[in-house]
């Protein structure tokens, strides 16, 4: 089943890659289809490289869809460091008031989890309409800011609804991390003298770190792939200036080149995949319980010996 489902699209997505658009014979004079591609689908993103009608390879003119390529992989990047950044301190921050006994537990939970139970596209809508020019954040700022209209104002403002929209799923991995310690460490800690801080420091952190990286993970992954929030809130175009990479993908099928946009999309796959590598091979984000297992057994043999 999971072959069918995950195996087969991305298999089909990279045959496709390879194969040519339709375009403009310029021997004949007439549109074919298909033909085997090479790398050019690939070369036509990374390296803005277009065929004119007449036969000749050389940059792309403006207009383009390649030329807004790196644009939005720089945007894209720049989303996914500065909210998977701002979710993990606000998460955090957020866990450990629901970790805290309390009447209100439940009720604090529930609210919390609120904006991450609404749909994307109704958030996205809802701040759109706050950042509107007549919007309650200009009413409550005093000022009149294009938050849709000017460059960094609309990417902060995307921004800030991503981290309002998706802080309690990191709120809630981490939450889950928190759980599982021990609080007779704290009483051991505040029986030693250590303070809140240190408690912090030298208890919370290094125990709930694989689930805070589990959190990072996810969130980075899904950040990377961002679509429906910028397009709603500010603009669909591949040149807005918070147009990300998936953005391009659906322009272009739209403008009917699906092998080309199947490039990109194999593209998307080889940037997540490789980030999603590095974070478990390198950063410690132990998705599978790998370094749990790996502790069993070390203890194991210790009990052997």
């Amino acid at each position: 089943m999971l072959a069918v489902v995950i195996g087969y699209p991305i298999v089909r997505a990279i045959w496709l890659s390879f194969q040519s658009n339709r375009r403009l014979d310029p021997e004949t004079g007439v549109f074919v289809d298909g033909g085997f591609a090479g790398l050019d689908n690939y070369l036509y993103w990374i390296t803005n490289r277009c065929m004119s009608p007449s036969g000749v390879v050389g940059a792309c003119p403006p207009g383009v869809l390649a030329t807004d390529f790196w644009p939005a992989v720089k945007i894209t990047l720049f989303f996914t460091v500065v909210t998977v950044a701002l979710e993990a301190v606000l998460g955090m921050g957020m866990a450990m008031i629901m970790n805290r006994p309390s009447k209100m537990r439940g009720l604090i939970r529930a609210a919390v989890l609120i904006p991450w139970a609404i749909p994307t596209a109704v958030t996205a809508k809802l701040w759109q309409f706050m950042f509107a020019p007549n919007g309650i954040v200009n009413s409550l700022l005093g000022k009149d800011i294009a938050w849709t209209t000017d460059p960094w104002a609309a990417r902060f403002a995307v921004i800030i609804a991503d981290v309002w929209k998706t802080t309690p799923f990191m709120a809630l991995l981490i939450l889950a991390g928190l759980q599982m310690i021990d609080r007779d460490l704290y009483e051991a800690a505040r029986v030693d003298g250590a303070n809140a801080w240190q408690s912090f420091t030298r208890i919370t952190l290094p125990l709930v770190r694989p689930a805070l990286m589990v959190a990072i993970l996810f969130r980075t992954l899904d950040a990377l792939s961002m679509y429906d929030l910028p397009v709603i809130m500010i603009s669909a175009s591949s040149n807005a200036p918070t147009a990300t990479i998936s953005q391009l993908v659906v322009e272009d099928m739209r403008q009917g080149n699906f092998n080309s946009a199947s490039a990109l999309s194999t593209l998307i796959f080889l940037l997540i995949f490789a980030v999603a590598f590095i974070m478990i091979r390198f950063l410690g984000a132990d998705v599978g319980g790998a370094a749990k297992r790996r502790e069993a057994r070390k203890a194991q043999r210790k009990a052997k010996q």
